[in-house]
């Protein structure tokens, strides 16, 4: 609830406003990373071996000797131990020689082999064939079972359909059956990998977090690369110190704004928005791209909150009015607790515009501010609906949702400290090509299902699944069978535009591919794990920047 000091700081009497009370948690961290120790000795100490052991690496990948299927495998350990940024350059060489003769391994390969070199080239942005699999059916067209790390491989190969490709969709139905029937037995690493593939498979997995599970489950690997694993363990731990010092930087950029006791009605998640940034893009070379779009996270969910859970009609539309006009003079026509948030939000664009000034890339800004414009306008639109107990059709409802669905905004965002992000990639996303869409589908249905019962004990009629429910006239569970199908939809989508979508770079696409991959993991079982993070969030950011490995 509100404190009497800030209802009173607003233009209206409270009593004549209608203010629902969120009553979020406050932050489970408290003051952990505000004064974070980072040990700069463990990494002098270990430079040079780091060097040593990537040239290793290095070589191993671009050696002639293994046979392809070895270089396959090399491969997908590399990549999923999350060390493949140190190798871009020779692995996509690798990649291409593979994509050029990948026949050959088709006809000679088992099926481990074909499910991985199959997931492995439409990760890369290759096209291939779901005919390759067609040999690994019987007579009555149904898939055989083989060996369990077969049936792994085709599982998460399978994971990357396209519309059509009934194959896969055969595939899928049939490994996650055999998996299901396999995970409970005696333990072993592959039954391990089968059982967390169930939970999470690895093209909706977020790289970092899987990373850092793969590491610990490789080690129990009898065909383990002792290199490979300490180069692993090492950039971890390395990479780990970073991200403690940006989180550090943030946490005390956080604190100085002193937005929490200011405006309690807001949640304090400031940790969590780091995390999703981690979930973007965890590479050294992206610091200055977390710090900004951390930023603008933790903004937009005080702006959010102040729609959803605070503000009056009169007051959202004058600031909503004084974001599109964009000039620190709005102030004087704006409540006095709304003061905070728009200064607070037109000075961190501002500091955004003299970084990127420095770099020759203050045309980024722009982009970034018209869609925090963009995403205010239809959280106006929202907190209406809601306050006046509209209920829209669900095509209306969902244009607008797509919007507040915030994935507009951070994948706008996320290019903004991207120095490979041109004016053509920015120009690019706003014409919102197949794969934007299929990202914020995601994140809009995923997020409906998830907060569906939270926002119904609080009475908002205003829900895609109310309003898919009114215009089709079927009950709660059906709505939600839907949306979940047009979330599928949307992977698949997404899965196509990977190998298709040629106007930009595998860089940027991959911004868009990880948005979608964070909402899979923070919203798993129906969560809402940023509003609620300690079940889902707390022991993934635990491991991820608490607990070092292990050497």
């Amino acid at each position: 609830m509100a404190s009497a000091t800030l209802q009173n700081s607003v233009s209206n009497p409270p009593e004549l406003v209608f203010r629902p009370s969120p009553n979020f948690s406050p932050s489970i961290w408290g003051d952990l990373f505000t004064s974070v120790s980072i040990h700069h000795n463990n990494q002098i100490f270990h430079g040079d071996e780091i060097e040593e052991l990537k040239m290793k690496v290095k070589k191993m990948i671009v050696a002639t000797e293994p046979s392809m299927i070895e270089k396959l495998n090399l491969i997908d350990s590399v990549e999923r131990l999350g060390i493949s940024y140190h190798f871009e350059k020779e692995i996509e060489e690798q990649i291409q020689i593979l994509h050029n003769s990948y026949l050959e391994i088709m006809e000679s390969g088992d099926l481990h082999t074909v499910a991985l070199c199959f997931r492995l080239l439409r990760q890369h942005g290759c096209s291939i064939s779901t005919g390759i699999f067609e040999k690994f059916r019987g007579s009555d067209g149904k898939f055989k079972i083989v060996d369990d790390e077969g049936m792994l491989s085709l599982y998460e190969a399978a994971n990357l359909r396209t519309h059509g490709e009934d194959v896969l969709e055969e595939a899928l139905v049939f490994t996650k059956a055999h998996l299901e029937s396999v995970a409970p037995f005696p333990r072993s690493p592959l039954k391990e990998q089968a059982e967390h593939a169930l939970e999470q498979c690895l093209q909706r997995g977020v790289p970092r977090v899987e990373a850092r599970r793969y590491i610990s489950l490789y080690e129990k690997l009898e065909s383990r690369n002792n290199a490979l694993l300490k180069l692993a363990k090492l950039d971890f731990n390395l990479l780990q110190m970073l991200h403690r010092q940006e989180l550090g930087e943030l946490s005390r950029w956080w604190k100085d704004l002193d937005l929490v006791s200011k405006l309690p009605y807001a949640r304090d998640r400031m940790v969590e928005c780091y995390f999703w940034t981690l979930g973007v893009y965890f590479e050294p070379q992206y610091s200055g791209a977390r710090i900004m779009l951390a930023k603008t996270i933790a903004m937009i969910s005080v702006i959010d909150d102040t729609y959803d859970s605070y503000g009056a009609i009169d007051e959202l539309q004058m600031f909503t009015d004084a974001v599109q006009r964009w000039d620190m003079k709005e102030m004087e026509r704006i409540p006095d607790y709304m003061k905070i948030t728009y200064k607070a939000l037109l000075e961190l664009y501002d500091q955004y515009e003299q970084e990127l000034k420095l770099q020759g890339r203050s045309f980024a800004v722009n982009y970034a501010k018209a869609t925090m414009q963009e995403i205010v306008r239809s959280y106006n639109i929202e907190a209406k609906w809601f306050i006046e107990g509209y209920m829209p059709p669900f095509s209306e409802y969902m244009a607008n949702g797509f919007i507040t669905s915030t994935y507009y905004l951070l994948a706008t965002t996320s290019f903004l400290g991207m120095a490979s992000a041109s004016n053509e990639a920015f120009d690019w996303l706003i014409k919102k090509p197949r794969i934007q869409v299929a990202n914020t589908t995601i994140c809009r249905v995923v997020d409906d299902v998830a907060t569906y019962e939270i926002e119904k004990k609080r009475g908002q009629s205003a829900t895609g699944i109310e309003c898919y429910m009114k215009d089709n006239g079927v009950r709660e569970g059906e709505a939600m069978e839907e949306l979940k199908k047009m979330g599928e939809d949307a992977w698949k989508d997404m899965n196509g535009e990977i190998w298709k979508e040629k106007s930009v770079s595998m860089e940027i696409l991959k911004r868009i591919v990880n948005l979608s991959r964070l909402i899979d993991v923070v919203y798993k079982n129906n969560q809402d794990g940023y509003t609620h993070p300690e079940k889902v969030l707390k022991p993934i950011i635990n491991a991820l920047l608490v607990d070092s490995l292990q050497l």
